[in-house]
């Protein structure tokens, strides 16, 4: 199956499953009295909510080569509900999202980024790129999570070291939040960049080597996490409960700048005492 075919394919899929997760009454439809054979809404009742005809949206869930318009999106956007990432996803896959600008597929991360990330000591932070690849990290971010300056390039990806790395898998008190965040993170990644091969087998290998990743990303949840909270369990400095910001460079906005903050005193000490330790 080449890129075309799969991306047409993941559309017709995705609109089916938003479909089917549905009820009337979210949707402010009456119920009826025929009996539902399958969960969520019926294509009619889609067909109706988004003003096109049952055929159309029969064709767009059989994958057969339409190219629907941005008002049409728009219109199945609101019909399936949808949240602004997913929205994005399904216009992705459409190929109908406009972009202020260009970036070329691997160009290389701007060293004023890889700076601020050094700068922004003694608060930990990281540079990602759009695969969840860890590009750069100051020192605090290191000694958080338990030297990252030790790990073969090829295991400095996020989700890598959440499904795989024993040391690091139990750092995450939240980690099944954390990988769920993460593949939801990176279903939106992938619609964006189709064409990236890398980022594509990349994900069939993870599918393949944990059945985990591969559960969570049949269920084509899409969320860009901008802020959060994490929770984790160093082997140091015990339970430190942390706050993230998600920046997004205007030079390209397939890079990701990650800052931690304290969330509460108890984590504000533990970070002073990481620093006085790292500086020692």
């Amino acid at each position: 199956m080449d890129v075309q075919d799969t991306v047409t394919h993941e559309l017709a899929v995705f609109l089916r499953t938003r479909r089917e997760r549905l009820t009337p009454g979210e949707v402010a439809l009456p119920a009826g009295v025929r009996r539902r054979r399958t969960p969520g809404l019926r294509r009619e009742e889609v067909a109706q909510l988004a003003g096109v005809s049952i055929d159309y949206v029969v064709r767009l869930e059989q994958g057969r080569g339409l190219n629907p318009s941005r008002d049409v999106l728009e219109a199945l956007a609101r019909a399936l509900r949808l949240s602004g990432d997913e929205r994005a996803y399904l216009f992705d896959l459409a190929r109908r999202r406009s972009t202020d600008r260009e970036t070329e597929p691997d160009a290389p991360v701007r060293s004023p980024t890889v700076r601020l990330v050094h700068d922004l000591s003694p608060l930990p932070a990281m540079l990602l790129d759009h695969r969840l690849d860890l590009v750069a990290w100051n020192r605090e971010m290191s000694a958080l999570m338990l030297d990252l300056d030790a790990l073969p390039a090829a295991r400095r990806n996020a989700i890598e070291l959440c499904l795989f790395n024993p040391d690091r898998r139990a750092v995450y008190l939240n980690r099944e939040q954390v990988l769920r965040d993460g593949v939801a993170d990176l279903r939106a990644a992938w619609a964006a960049q189709p064409d990236d091969e890398q980022l594509g087998a990349r994900i069939r290998d993870w599918c393949a080597r944990s059945g985990e990743f591969a559960r969570l990303w049949e269920q084509r949840d899409v969320r860009v996490n901008g802020r959060g909270r994490k929770c984790l369990l160093h082997p140091v400095l015990g339970r430190v409960n942390l706050d993230f910001e998600v920046l997004t460079p205007l030079p390209d906005p397939r890079e990701r700048l990650v800052i931690y903050r304290a969330a509460d005193a108890a984590a504000q000490a533990a970070l002073d005492r990481l620093g006085r330790s790292d500086q020692g």
